[in-house]
C-alpha cells in the first residue's frame, strides 16, 4: 500500500500509475538478461578512461566523487563552477562522466579542478559511477573523513553554497543529505550526500562496494538511495537531511501562496486550504510528495535551497504548474545566474557529435 500511495503521488492519478508501473515491469525484465550475462562475463565494465586531474591533494581528509552525464559530453559552465566550488570547500574531487563521448577540451577543462578524472560506461546510473572509482578513492585517500556522493542532477548554486556546507558539517558525524523524501520509506535522496567521520565514511565505501547493481534504474534506486539511509542507521550512524521533509512540510504549509501551489500540484490537495491546520500535515502525510518537485518554491523561497532539480525545469514529468516561472528565484548575483543554467540545459540537449541528428 504504501508502494502504490507513493506512485500515485508522483504520477498524479490511477491511470498514469499503472502505465508507470507498466513501463518498470518492461524495464525490469529487459535488465535482468543484460544482468545476467553481465555476472557471468564477470562483473562490471572497465573504465573508458582514467586519468589524474591537476589538482591532486595527496593529503586530502574530504574526498568528493562526482558524476556527469550529458548527451554531448560537454562540461557545462555551471558543471565548472559546482566542480571550483566543491574544490573551495577542501574536496579532493574525482570527476565521474558517463558521457559516451568526451570532447578532449571538455576533458581537459575537468583535469583543472580535480585530483581525478573518469569515464565510464552507464551500467548502475550514480550508484555504478561512485561503486567504479570508490576503490581507488579509497586507496589514494585512505584517511579521509568525508565522503561526498553529488551529480550534475540540479541547477545551481543559485544561492551559495557554503553556509549549507556549513550547516552539513555541524551535523557531527554521520551521513547528511539535503532533502529527505518519505516515498517508498524514509530516505535522504542521492544528488548530494556527505558522510563524515571516519567510521561513517568507510561504512559508505563499504556499501557501494558491496551494492549489486543493474541495468534497471528503478532496481539501482531500490538496491541504492531507498536502502542506504536505513543501511547507515543500521551501523548505529546518525542519518540527517537539512532540509527534512517534516520542516518542509510546516515551511510550506505556512505561507498561502505556498499551500496554494500544493493545491494546484496534485488532484488529492485540491482541498488543502479548507481543511484546518493539523489535517492540512496529515493531508500531506498521507500523501507524500518528491520534496524537489511539489516543494521546489518553497524550497528555494523559505528555506534557502541553493539548487533546482534539471528534470523538474527539463521535462516537469509530474506536470506542475508555474514551473515555466523557475527564473524569478534565481538571483542576479547568483553563483549560476540564470544565462549559466540555460547554458547548461542546452549542453543537456545537444545531441553527441557525429549522431547525424
Amino acid at each position: 500500500m504504501r508502494r502504490a500511495i507513493h506512485g500515485y503521488s508522483t504520477a498524479g492519478t490511477w491511470r498514469r500509475l499503472a502505465f508507470r508501473a507498466g513501463q518498470v515491469g518492461l524495464e525490469i525484465a529487459a535488465a535482468l538478461p543484460r544482468d545476467l550475462r553481465r555476472a557471468l562475463a564477470g562483473g562490471a565494465p572497465p573504465l573508458l578512461r582514467l586519468e589524474p586531474g591537476c589538482d591532486p591533494r595527496p593529503d586530502a581528509a574530504s574526498v568528493a566523487l562526482y558524476v556527469h552525464y550529458a548527451a554531448s559530453g560537454q562540461v557545462s559552465e555551471m558543471v565548472r563552477r559546482q566542480l571550483a566550488g566543491l574544490a573551495a570547500a577542501g574536496f579532493a574531487i574525482v570527476f565521474i562522466s558517463m558521457a559516451e563521448r568526451l570532447p578532449e577540451p571538455d576533458w581537459q577543462v575537468a583535469r583543472q579542478h580535480c585530483a581525478l578524472v573518469a569515464q565510464r560506461h552507464t551500467l548502475g546510473r550514480d550508484f555504478g559511477a561512485w561503486q567504479d572509482l570508490a576503490a581507488e578513492a579509497r586507496r589514494r585517500w585512505p584517511g579521509a573523513t568525508e565522503l561526498l556522493l553529488a551529480n550534475d542532477s540540479v541547477l545551481g548554486p543559485i544561492l551559495p553554497l557554503p553556509p549549507v556546507l556549513s550547516a552539513l558539517r555541524a551535523g557531527g558525524a554521520g551521513l547528511f543529505g539535503l532533502t529527505e523524501s518519505i516515498q517508498g520509506g524514509p530516505h535522504l535522496q542521492s544528488y548530494f550526500l556527505l558522510a563524515r567521520g571516519a567510521a561513517a565514511t568507510a561504512d559508505l565505501f563499504g556499501f557501494l562496494a558491496a551494492m549489486r547493481m543493474s541495468h534497471s534504474k528503478w532496481l539501482v534506486v531500490q538496491r541504492g538511495e531507498l536502502r542506504l539511509a536505513r543501511w547507515m542507521r543500521g551501523r548505529g550512524h546518525q542519518v540527517a537531511a537539512l532540509f527534512g521533509y517534516h520542516r518542509l512540510v510546516a515551511a510550506a504549509l505556512g505561507v498561502a501562496e505556498e499551500r496554494a501551489r500544493l493545491a494546484a500540484s496534485h488532484p488529492p490537495l485540491r482541498a488543502l486550504e479548507a481543511l484546518p491546520p493539523a489535517a492540512r500535515e496529515a493531508l500531506l502525510l498521507s500523501q507524500p510528495l518528491n520534496p524537489t518537485h511539489h516543494f521546489w518554491h518553497a524550497l528555494v523561497r523559505q528555506l534557502g535551497f541553493p539548487f533546482l532539480k534539471t528534470e523538474l525545469v527539463r521535462r516537469n514529468p509530474g506536470r506542475l504548474p508555474g514551473i515555466e516561472g523557475w527564473r524569478a528565484l534565481v538571483p542576479a548575483a547568483a553563483p549560476c545566474p540564470v544565462p549559466v543554467i540555460e547554458a547548461h540545459l542546452q549542453v543537456m540537449d545537444r545531441p553527441a557529435a557525429g549522431d547525424g541528428r
